[in-house]
Protein backbone atom coordinates (compact mmCIF):
# COMPACT_ATOMS: atom_id res chain seq x y z
CA UNK A 1 0.00 0.00 0.00
CA UNK A 2 1.49 3.42 -0.70
CA UNK A 3 2.28 5.66 2.07
CA UNK A 4 0.04 8.34 1.26
CA UNK A 5 -2.81 5.76 1.88
CA UNK A 6 -1.54 5.09 5.33
CA UNK A 7 -1.82 8.30 6.65
CA UNK A 8 -3.13 8.11 10.22
CA UNK A 9 -6.98 8.76 10.52
CA UNK A 10 -6.71 11.26 12.92
CA UNK A 11 -4.30 13.24 10.54
CA UNK A 12 -6.69 12.57 7.92
CA UNK A 13 -9.67 14.07 10.00
CA UNK A 14 -7.33 17.32 11.15
CA UNK A 15 -6.38 18.33 7.44
CA UNK A 16 -8.36 20.59 5.77
CA UNK A 17 -9.80 20.76 2.27
CA UNK A 18 -7.71 23.55 1.46
CA UNK A 19 -4.63 24.07 -0.78
CA UNK A 20 -2.16 24.24 2.64
CA UNK A 21 -3.98 20.92 3.60
CA UNK A 22 -2.79 19.19 0.44
CA UNK A 23 0.44 19.15 1.35
CA UNK A 24 0.39 16.55 3.91
CA UNK A 25 -1.42 14.34 1.06
CA UNK A 26 -0.79 14.72 -2.23
CA UNK A 27 2.16 12.27 -3.30
CA UNK A 28 5.44 13.97 -2.93
CA UNK A 29 6.32 13.63 -6.55
CA UNK A 30 3.18 15.76 -7.82
CA UNK A 31 3.99 18.12 -5.32
CA UNK A 32 7.40 18.81 -5.79
CA UNK A 33 6.54 19.83 -9.48
CA UNK A 34 3.32 21.82 -8.13
CA UNK A 35 5.28 23.81 -5.80
CA UNK A 36 9.24 24.11 -7.89
CA UNK A 37 8.48 24.59 -11.48
CA UNK A 38 6.32 27.38 -10.81
CA UNK A 39 9.28 29.00 -7.99
CA UNK A 40 11.78 27.47 -10.99
CA UNK A 41 10.05 29.91 -13.01
CA UNK A 42 10.04 32.90 -11.34
CA UNK A 43 13.44 32.62 -10.05
CA UNK A 44 14.55 31.64 -13.75
CA UNK A 45 12.81 34.72 -14.89
CA UNK A 46 13.89 36.59 -12.15
CA UNK A 47 17.75 35.18 -13.13
CA UNK A 48 17.10 36.14 -16.36
CA UNK A 49 16.76 39.67 -15.65
CA UNK A 50 19.74 39.62 -14.22
CA UNK A 51 20.82 38.42 -17.21
CA UNK A 52 18.94 40.61 -19.42
CA UNK A 53 19.97 43.72 -17.65
CA UNK A 54 23.31 43.58 -17.16
CA UNK A 55 23.32 42.92 -21.36
CA UNK A 56 21.63 46.18 -21.63
CA UNK A 57 24.27 47.87 -19.44
CA UNK A 58 27.06 46.45 -21.38
CA UNK A 59 25.59 46.70 -24.98
CA UNK A 60 24.13 50.44 -23.89
CA UNK A 61 26.49 52.08 -22.28
CA UNK A 62 29.86 49.87 -22.02
CA UNK A 63 31.75 47.68 -20.34
CA UNK A 64 33.18 49.16 -17.33
CA UNK A 65 29.55 50.07 -16.43
CA UNK A 66 29.00 46.36 -15.73
CA UNK A 67 32.07 47.25 -13.52
CA UNK A 68 29.88 49.55 -11.40
CA UNK A 69 27.26 47.06 -11.29
CA UNK A 70 29.57 44.66 -9.64
CA UNK A 71 30.33 47.38 -6.74
CA UNK A 72 26.87 47.53 -5.89
CA UNK A 73 26.42 43.94 -6.08
CA UNK A 74 27.12 43.61 -2.31
CA UNK A 75 24.67 45.96 -0.99
CA UNK A 76 21.82 44.65 -2.93
CA UNK A 77 22.97 41.15 -1.34
CA UNK A 78 22.85 42.72 2.01
CA UNK A 79 19.09 44.09 1.24
CA UNK A 80 18.17 40.81 0.00
CA UNK A 81 19.21 38.96 3.20
CA UNK A 82 17.16 40.74 5.41
CA UNK A 83 14.17 40.13 3.20
CA UNK A 84 15.23 36.32 3.41
CA UNK A 85 15.26 37.02 7.18
CA UNK A 86 12.07 38.12 7.78
CA UNK A 87 10.29 36.34 4.39
CA UNK A 88 11.81 33.41 4.78
CA UNK A 89 11.25 32.96 8.65
CA UNK A 90 8.11 33.98 8.17
CA UNK A 91 7.35 31.43 5.53
CA UNK A 92 8.94 28.42 7.52
CA UNK A 93 6.50 29.33 10.61
CA UNK A 94 3.03 29.43 8.50
CA UNK A 95 3.62 26.51 6.63
CA UNK A 96 4.76 24.45 9.88
CA UNK A 97 1.90 25.96 12.07
CA UNK A 98 -0.18 25.53 9.37
CA UNK A 99 0.88 21.62 9.54
CA UNK A 100 0.14 21.39 13.10
CA UNK A 101 -3.52 23.24 12.62
CA UNK A 102 -2.45 26.22 14.59
CA UNK A 103 -3.73 29.04 11.47
CA UNK A 104 -3.88 31.82 14.03
CA UNK A 105 0.04 31.57 14.70
CA UNK A 106 0.75 31.61 10.92
CA UNK A 107 -1.77 34.96 10.68
CA UNK A 108 0.39 36.54 13.67
CA UNK A 109 3.44 35.60 11.29
CA UNK A 110 2.17 37.37 7.98
CA UNK A 111 1.49 40.44 9.78
CA UNK A 112 4.50 40.55 12.02
CA UNK A 113 6.59 39.62 8.48
CA UNK A 114 4.75 42.79 6.36
CA UNK A 115 5.85 45.40 8.96
CA UNK A 116 9.42 44.18 10.03
CA UNK A 117 10.29 43.83 5.86
CA UNK A 118 8.60 47.79 5.20
CA UNK A 119 10.70 49.03 8.53
CA UNK A 120 13.86 47.15 7.50
CA UNK A 121 13.00 48.91 3.61
CA UNK A 122 12.76 52.45 5.19
CA UNK A 123 15.90 51.90 7.23
CA UNK A 124 17.77 50.89 4.43
CA UNK A 125 16.52 53.60 1.97
CA UNK A 126 17.74 56.31 5.01
CA UNK A 127 21.11 54.93 5.81
CA UNK A 128 21.89 54.88 2.68
CA UNK A 129 20.62 58.15 1.04
CA UNK A 130 22.63 59.57 3.92
CA UNK A 131 26.15 57.36 3.61
CA UNK A 132 26.24 56.84 0.09
CA UNK A 133 30.19 57.95 -0.30
CA UNK A 134 31.34 56.34 2.68
CA UNK A 135 29.56 53.46 1.38
CA UNK A 136 30.42 52.81 -1.98
CA UNK A 137 33.98 53.80 -1.13
CA UNK A 138 33.92 50.63 0.70
CA UNK A 139 33.17 48.22 -2.36
CA UNK A 140 36.76 47.84 -3.46
CA UNK A 141 37.09 49.93 -6.48
CA UNK A 142 40.46 51.02 -6.86
CA UNK A 143 41.44 55.16 -6.40
CA UNK A 144 40.33 56.65 -9.46
CA UNK A 145 37.83 53.33 -10.55
CA UNK A 146 35.89 54.90 -13.55
CA UNK A 147 32.99 51.98 -12.73
CA UNK A 148 33.06 53.83 -9.39
CA UNK A 149 30.61 56.68 -10.59
CA UNK A 150 28.05 54.38 -12.41
CA UNK A 151 27.93 52.64 -9.61
CA UNK A 152 26.81 55.80 -7.45
CA UNK A 153 24.60 56.60 -10.01
CA UNK A 154 22.90 53.03 -10.19
CA UNK A 155 22.77 52.63 -6.20
CA UNK A 156 21.30 55.82 -5.75
CA UNK A 157 18.38 55.71 -7.34
CA UNK A 158 17.43 51.76 -6.39
CA UNK A 159 17.20 53.22 -2.71
CA UNK A 160 14.21 54.97 -3.31
CA UNK A 161 12.37 51.23 -4.13
CA UNK A 162 13.97 49.61 -1.22
CA UNK A 163 10.91 48.95 0.39
CA UNK A 164 9.30 47.32 -2.91
CA UNK A 165 11.90 45.33 -3.19
CA UNK A 166 11.86 44.23 0.50
CA UNK A 167 7.92 43.76 0.53
CA UNK A 168 7.38 41.97 -3.07
CA UNK A 169 10.54 39.82 -2.17
CA UNK A 170 9.46 38.69 1.40
CA UNK A 171 6.12 38.07 0.99
CA UNK A 172 6.29 35.92 -2.07
CA UNK A 173 7.90 33.54 0.38
CA UNK A 174 4.55 33.28 2.34
CA UNK A 175 2.21 33.11 0.03
CA UNK A 176 4.41 29.90 -1.15
CA UNK A 177 4.23 28.58 2.34
CA UNK A 178 0.36 28.36 2.05
CA UNK A 179 -0.10 26.38 -0.86
CA UNK A 180 0.12 28.86 -3.51
CA UNK A 181 3.01 28.77 -5.58
CA UNK A 182 1.67 30.21 -8.89
CA UNK A 183 0.68 33.36 -6.99
CA UNK A 184 4.29 33.88 -6.27
CA UNK A 185 5.53 32.50 -9.70
CA UNK A 186 3.18 35.19 -11.60
CA UNK A 187 4.39 38.18 -9.17
CA UNK A 188 7.90 37.51 -9.84
CA UNK A 189 7.40 37.14 -13.60
CA UNK A 190 5.65 39.97 -13.40
CA UNK A 191 8.63 42.15 -11.75
CA UNK A 192 11.21 40.66 -14.09
CA UNK A 193 9.42 40.89 -17.39
CA UNK A 194 8.39 44.47 -16.56
CA UNK A 195 12.23 45.16 -15.79
CA UNK A 196 13.38 43.97 -19.06
CA UNK A 197 10.75 46.22 -21.22
CA UNK A 198 11.71 49.43 -18.85
CA UNK A 199 15.37 48.57 -19.32
CA UNK A 200 15.00 48.68 -23.27
CA UNK A 201 12.89 51.80 -23.12
CA UNK A 202 15.18 53.64 -20.45
CA UNK A 203 18.31 52.54 -21.34
CA UNK A 204 18.25 52.24 -25.36
CA UNK A 205 15.04 54.40 -26.22
CA UNK A 206 15.70 57.29 -23.79
CA UNK A 207 19.57 56.90 -23.32
CA UNK A 208 19.68 57.18 -19.41
CA UNK A 209 22.27 54.71 -18.96
CA UNK A 210 22.78 53.09 -15.39
CA UNK A 211 20.24 55.51 -14.18
CA UNK A 212 17.21 54.11 -16.67
CA UNK A 213 18.67 50.28 -15.52
CA UNK A 214 18.12 51.42 -12.01
CA UNK A 215 14.70 53.15 -13.05
CA UNK A 216 13.41 50.05 -14.26
CA UNK A 217 13.87 48.03 -11.53
CA UNK A 218 11.77 50.44 -9.09
CA UNK A 219 9.08 50.36 -11.56
CA UNK A 220 8.87 46.67 -11.87
CA UNK A 221 9.26 45.92 -7.96
CA UNK A 222 6.59 48.33 -7.50
CA UNK A 223 4.20 46.43 -9.64
CA UNK A 224 5.55 43.37 -8.54
CA UNK A 225 4.28 44.47 -4.58
CA UNK A 226 1.32 46.00 -6.01
CA UNK A 227 0.20 41.86 -7.03
CA UNK A 228 1.41 40.04 -3.99
CA UNK A 229 -0.18 42.97 -1.39
CA UNK A 230 -3.46 42.40 -3.56
CA UNK A 231 -3.61 38.40 -3.64
CA UNK A 232 -2.73 38.27 0.48
CA UNK A 233 -5.22 41.03 0.99
CA UNK A 234 -7.91 39.00 -0.65
CA UNK A 235 -10.46 36.50 0.38
CA UNK A 236 -8.59 33.38 -1.96
CA UNK A 237 -5.59 33.53 0.58
CA UNK A 238 -5.59 30.98 3.38
CA UNK A 239 -3.29 33.33 5.60
CA UNK A 240 -3.95 36.89 4.83
CA UNK A 241 -3.00 40.54 6.40
CA UNK A 242 -5.22 41.63 8.80
CA UNK A 243 -3.96 44.73 11.00
CA UNK A 244 -6.96 44.66 12.86
CA UNK A 245 -6.08 41.73 15.18
CA UNK A 246 -2.47 42.70 14.76
CA UNK A 247 -0.79 42.68 18.52
CA UNK A 248 2.74 43.38 18.24
CA UNK A 249 4.64 40.11 20.22
CA UNK A 250 8.33 40.32 20.25
CA UNK A 251 8.27 36.27 20.83
CA UNK A 252 6.56 35.32 17.21
CA UNK A 253 9.19 38.52 15.63
CA UNK A 254 12.05 35.64 17.79
CA UNK A 255 10.78 33.14 16.13
CA UNK A 256 10.50 34.28 12.43
CA UNK A 257 13.89 35.40 12.93
CA UNK A 258 15.21 32.27 14.44
CA UNK A 259 13.62 30.16 11.44
CA UNK A 260 14.86 32.75 9.00
CA UNK A 261 18.29 33.02 10.32
CA UNK A 262 20.29 30.48 8.51
CA UNK A 263 19.40 32.21 4.87
CA UNK A 264 19.81 35.64 6.70
CA UNK A 265 23.11 34.47 7.58
CA UNK A 266 23.84 33.23 4.13
CA UNK A 267 22.77 35.88 2.13
CA UNK A 268 25.09 38.03 4.57
CA UNK A 269 28.09 36.26 4.42
CA UNK A 270 27.27 36.24 0.43
CA UNK A 271 27.60 39.94 0.62
CA UNK A 272 31.07 39.74 2.01
CA UNK A 273 32.31 37.30 -0.54
CA UNK A 274 31.24 39.75 -2.90
CA UNK A 275 33.10 42.65 -1.83
CA UNK A 276 36.19 40.29 -1.19
CA UNK A 277 36.00 39.68 -4.58
CA UNK A 278 35.48 42.92 -5.72
CA UNK A 279 38.65 44.50 -3.68
CA UNK A 280 40.94 41.83 -4.56
CA UNK A 281 39.74 42.62 -8.49
CA UNK A 282 40.77 45.83 -8.19
CA UNK A 283 43.99 45.43 -5.85
CA UNK A 284 45.35 42.70 -8.93
CA UNK A 285 43.75 43.59 -11.62
CA UNK A 286 46.06 45.60 -13.49
CA UNK A 287 48.87 43.16 -12.71
CA UNK A 288 46.91 40.19 -13.74
CA UNK A 289 45.67 41.33 -16.95
CA UNK A 290 48.33 43.53 -18.17
CA UNK A 291 46.41 46.79 -18.87
CA UNK A 292 46.00 50.10 -16.91
CA UNK A 293 42.22 49.90 -16.02
CA UNK A 294 42.99 46.04 -15.12
CA UNK A 295 40.90 46.67 -12.16
CA UNK A 296 37.57 47.85 -13.94
CA UNK A 297 38.25 45.38 -16.25
CA UNK A 298 38.43 42.36 -14.06
CA UNK A 299 34.92 44.43 -12.06
CA UNK A 300 33.18 43.51 -15.02
CA UNK A 301 34.50 40.30 -15.60
CA UNK A 302 33.08 39.30 -12.02
CA UNK A 303 29.58 40.85 -12.69
CA UNK A 304 29.51 38.54 -16.11
CA UNK A 305 30.24 35.80 -14.40
CA UNK A 306 27.95 36.35 -11.40
CA UNK A 307 25.05 37.13 -13.81
CA UNK A 308 25.83 33.73 -15.95
CA UNK A 309 26.36 31.79 -12.00
CA UNK A 310 23.22 33.48 -10.63
CA UNK A 311 21.27 31.84 -14.37
CA UNK A 312 22.46 28.50 -13.60
CA UNK A 313 21.62 28.30 -9.41
CA UNK A 314 18.12 30.58 -9.55
CA UNK A 315 16.38 26.96 -10.55
CA UNK A 316 18.02 25.35 -8.01
CA UNK A 317 17.00 27.99 -5.96
CA UNK A 318 13.75 27.58 -6.86
CA UNK A 319 13.74 23.57 -6.25
CA UNK A 320 14.89 24.58 -2.57
CA UNK A 321 11.95 26.49 -2.28
CA UNK A 322 9.44 24.49 -3.67
CA UNK A 323 10.60 21.65 -1.55
CA UNK A 324 10.28 24.11 1.66
CA UNK A 325 6.59 24.31 2.81
CA UNK A 326 6.45 20.45 1.75
CA UNK A 327 9.37 20.05 3.98
CA UNK A 328 8.18 21.87 7.17
CA UNK A 329 4.30 21.02 6.84
CA UNK A 330 4.96 16.95 6.54
CA UNK A 331 7.35 17.08 9.26
CA UNK A 332 5.50 19.89 11.13
CA UNK A 333 2.64 16.83 10.89
CA UNK A 334 5.45 13.77 11.68
CA UNK A 335 5.12 12.45 8.49
CA UNK A 336 8.67 11.61 8.15
CA UNK A 337 8.84 9.02 5.26
CA UNK A 338 7.24 11.88 2.98
CA UNK A 339 10.10 14.21 4.69
CA UNK A 340 12.55 11.85 3.18
CA UNK A 341 10.96 11.62 -0.32
CA UNK A 342 10.63 15.29 -0.89
CA UNK A 343 14.77 15.77 0.43
CA UNK A 344 15.77 13.56 -2.18
CA UNK A 345 13.53 14.19 -5.16
CA UNK A 346 14.63 17.95 -4.54
CA UNK A 347 18.36 16.76 -4.09
CA UNK A 348 18.28 14.36 -7.45
CA UNK A 349 16.90 17.65 -9.48
CA UNK A 350 18.83 20.00 -8.05
CA UNK A 351 22.06 18.01 -8.76
CA UNK A 352 20.59 17.69 -12.24
CA UNK A 353 20.58 21.03 -12.84
CA UNK A 354 24.07 21.80 -11.94
CA UNK A 355 25.81 19.36 -13.83
CA UNK A 356 24.17 20.94 -16.75
CA UNK A 357 24.99 24.15 -15.92
CA UNK A 358 28.53 23.03 -15.53
CA UNK A 359 28.71 21.87 -18.60
CA UNK A 360 27.61 24.46 -20.71
CA UNK A 361 29.85 26.57 -19.04
CA UNK A 362 32.63 24.89 -19.39
CA UNK A 363 31.87 24.26 -23.10
CA UNK A 364 30.74 27.81 -24.13
CA UNK A 365 32.48 30.47 -21.86
CA UNK A 366 33.45 32.80 -24.47
CA UNK A 367 30.25 32.91 -26.38
CA UNK A 368 28.40 33.89 -22.89
CA UNK A 369 31.08 36.50 -22.17
CA UNK A 370 30.39 37.64 -25.68
CA UNK A 371 26.98 37.81 -25.40
CA UNK A 372 27.24 40.99 -22.37
CA UNK A 373 29.99 42.85 -24.13
CA UNK A 374 31.31 41.67 -27.82
CA UNK A 375 33.30 44.65 -28.86
CA UNK A 376 35.27 45.00 -26.37
CA UNK A 377 39.20 44.58 -26.71
CA UNK A 378 41.03 41.76 -25.63
CA UNK A 379 41.20 42.04 -21.94
CA UNK A 380 38.04 41.08 -20.85
CA UNK A 381 37.65 38.06 -23.45
CA UNK A 382 40.87 36.98 -22.47
CA UNK A 383 40.07 37.19 -18.41
CA UNK A 384 36.35 36.03 -18.25
CA UNK A 385 35.91 33.17 -19.79
CA UNK A 386 38.44 31.19 -18.20
CA UNK A 387 37.68 32.90 -14.98
CA UNK A 388 34.55 31.88 -15.46
CA UNK A 389 35.37 27.78 -16.07
CA UNK A 390 37.62 27.65 -12.86
CA UNK A 391 35.17 29.51 -10.70
CA UNK A 392 32.28 26.70 -11.43
CA UNK A 393 34.49 23.52 -11.91
CA UNK A 394 32.98 21.75 -8.71
CA UNK A 395 29.58 23.39 -9.44
CA UNK A 396 27.89 19.71 -9.87
CA UNK A 397 28.31 19.64 -6.51
CA UNK A 398 26.30 23.15 -5.40
CA UNK A 399 22.40 21.51 -5.36
CA UNK A 400 23.65 19.12 -2.60
CA UNK A 401 24.89 21.71 -0.65
CA UNK A 402 21.79 24.05 -1.50
CA UNK A 403 19.02 21.96 -0.37
CA UNK A 404 20.87 20.48 2.27
CA UNK A 405 21.54 23.32 4.29
CA UNK A 406 17.84 24.28 4.25
CA UNK A 407 16.70 20.63 5.26
CA UNK A 408 18.58 21.39 8.65
CA UNK A 409 16.16 24.50 9.02
CA UNK A 410 12.91 22.45 8.25
CA UNK A 411 13.94 19.47 11.04
CA UNK A 412 14.43 22.43 14.02
CA UNK A 413 18.26 22.33 13.60
CA UNK A 414 19.09 25.88 12.81
CA UNK A 415 21.84 26.04 14.26
CA UNK A 416 23.63 23.44 11.94
CA UNK A 417 22.50 24.83 8.86
CA UNK A 418 23.95 28.18 9.93
CA UNK A 419 27.28 26.49 10.54
CA UNK A 420 27.15 25.23 7.17
CA UNK A 421 26.44 28.36 5.75
CA UNK A 422 29.06 29.95 7.43
CA UNK A 423 31.94 26.77 6.49
CA UNK A 424 30.94 27.63 2.46
CA UNK A 425 30.61 31.64 2.91
CA UNK A 426 32.72 32.62 5.56
CA UNK A 427 34.77 29.81 7.77
CA UNK A 428 36.82 28.88 5.16
CA UNK A 429 36.35 30.89 1.63
CA UNK A 430 36.79 33.97 3.00
CA UNK A 431 40.32 33.11 4.57
CA UNK A 432 40.80 31.45 1.34
CA UNK A 433 40.70 34.44 -0.83
CA UNK A 434 42.96 36.40 1.07
CA UNK A 435 45.82 33.78 1.23
CA UNK A 436 45.11 32.72 -2.32
CA UNK A 437 45.48 35.98 -3.13
CA UNK A 438 48.58 36.98 -1.43
CA UNK A 439 49.84 34.07 -3.15
CA UNK A 440 48.64 34.13 -6.53
CA UNK A 441 46.72 37.47 -7.21
CA UNK A 442 44.03 37.37 -8.97
CA UNK A 443 44.24 33.96 -10.42
CA UNK A 444 44.25 32.84 -6.71
CA UNK A 445 41.35 34.27 -5.73
CA UNK A 446 39.08 32.85 -8.72
CA UNK A 447 40.95 29.43 -7.42
CA UNK A 448 39.86 29.92 -3.99
CA UNK A 449 35.99 28.83 -4.92
CA UNK A 450 36.18 25.36 -5.98
CA UNK A 451 38.54 24.57 -3.22
CA UNK A 452 36.44 25.41 -0.94
CA UNK A 453 33.00 23.77 -2.65
CA UNK A 454 35.25 20.79 -2.28
CA UNK A 455 35.59 20.83 1.36
CA UNK A 456 31.77 21.90 2.19
CA UNK A 457 30.56 18.92 0.06
CA UNK A 458 32.36 16.77 2.33
CA UNK A 459 31.01 18.41 5.65
CA UNK A 460 27.50 18.99 4.43
CA UNK A 461 28.06 15.18 3.29
CA UNK A 462 28.56 13.90 7.09
CA UNK A 463 26.20 16.01 8.76
CA UNK A 464 23.49 15.22 6.69
CA UNK A 465 23.80 11.51 6.58
CA UNK A 466 24.26 11.17 10.36
CA UNK A 467 20.45 13.41 10.17
CA UNK A 468 18.96 11.05 7.24
CA UNK A 469 19.76 8.38 9.66
CA UNK A 470 17.61 9.84 12.54
CA UNK A 471 14.67 11.03 10.31
CA UNK A 472 14.56 7.34 9.01
CA UNK A 473 13.97 5.87 12.30
CA UNK A 474 11.93 8.12 12.91
CA UNK A 475 9.51 7.24 9.77
CA UNK A 476 10.04 3.37 10.75
CA UNK A 477 8.20 4.24 14.77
Amino acid sequence: MSEEKTVSAETQRNTKPDAAGKIGTEPVGKLLLKFSIPAITGMVVNALYNFVDRIFVGQGVNEIALGGLSLVLPLMTIGMAFAMLFGIGAANMISMRLGQGRKQEAENAIDHCFFLLTGAGIVIMIIGLIFIDPILSLMGAAKGSEALGYAKDYFRITLYGSIFFMVSFGLSHCTRAQGFPAVTMVGMILGAVLNIIFDAIFILWFKWGVQGAAWATIVAQGCSTAYILRFILSKKAVVRLNFRNLKPDFSIIMQIMAFGSAQFLMQFLMSIVQLLNNTSAGWYGAAALGVENGGDVALSGMSIMGAVLMLILMPVFGINQGAQPILGYNYGAKLFRRVLRAYIGAITAATSICILGFAVVQIFSAQLVGIFAPDVGGALMEFAPRAMRINMLLLPLAGFQIVSSNFFVVTGRPKTSILLSMLRQCIALIPCILIFGKFWGLWGVIYATPAVDGFSFIVTGLLIYFELRKLYRKSKE
